[in-house]
Order: C-alpha cells, then sequence, then structure tokens
C-alpha cells in the first residue's frame, strides 16, 4: 500500500471519532469535511460567509503542510444547513476559486453535528 501521511488539527473530534483532518496518499490529498470550530466554540455564529472563509483557510492550512495550495483543490463538497444562505457561501468561495473552478457540490443537509454549524466543506486536490 502506498505511505500514508496525515494531518491533525487538534479538533476534539479527531480523537473521539478516529480521523485526520487531512490525509496525503501518493499526490493526492484528501479533507475531511471542516467546519468554522476554533478550539471548542464555533466561529461566526449566524454568518454563513465568515464560516466559509475560516473553512477554507483551515483547508488551506492543511494543504500548506503537504506542500499544497489552494489551486491544487480539483473538488469540493459543500453541505449548509440552509440552502437559502447558498448567495453568501458562494460569495467566499469565489472569492478562493473565481479562476480556479474545481469541480463542486452544494448539498443542503438537516443539521450538522453542533446546531451553530452553518457549513461543512470536504475538499480533494492533486499535486
Amino acid at each position: 500500500m502506498t505511505p500514508r501521511e496525515k494531518f491533525s488539527s487538534g479538533t476534539i473530534w479527531e480523537e473521539q471519532v478516529g480521523y485526520s483532518r487531512a490525509v496525503k496518499v501518493g499526490n493526492n490529498i484528501y479533507i475531511s469535511g471542516t467546519t468554522s470550530v476554533i478550539g471548542d466554540k464555533i466561529d461566526g455564529v449566524d454568518d454563513p460567509f465568515k464560516q466559509t472563509k475560516i473553512i477554507l483557510e483551515k483547508i488551506k492550512t492543511a494543504l500548506n503542510h503537504f506542500g499544497a495550495d489552494m489551486e491544487h483543490i480539483v473538488r469540493l463538497r459543500i453541505y449548509s444547513t440552509n440552502v437559502t444562505q447558498f448567495d453568501e457561501i458562494a460569495l467566499a468561495c469565489r472569492e478562493y476559486f473565481k479562476d480556479l473552478r474545481p469541480a463542486q457540490t452544494f448539498v443542503g443537509v438537516n443539521a450538522l453535528v453542533v446546531k451553530e454549524m452553518l457549513v461543512e466543506i470536504e475538499a480533494e486536490a492533486v499535486l
């Protein structure tokens, strides 16, 4: 099997559930569903734009750990607890991906793990 490298952001769920923030296998980087949790609090409560910006910066940090950056992202999956907030979420995404245009899915969900979480994003990147 190809060796895997793991990156942890230290959230309480990583140990509790048994996952990594990101895993690199070969030239591929897989980033777990990421939310705007900072420490033990949700940053950007009631603000989907701010939550999305925080999430994308956390994804960028994970990518940087492996020597990658946002332009290496080829796929995003965005989960929102309120699809009527699409425009705000899309505006934040546009700041990062306007010209990169990775494959992307936007899904409305009933809830995320913590009710103040409005957005969760998964990413895949290729070096």
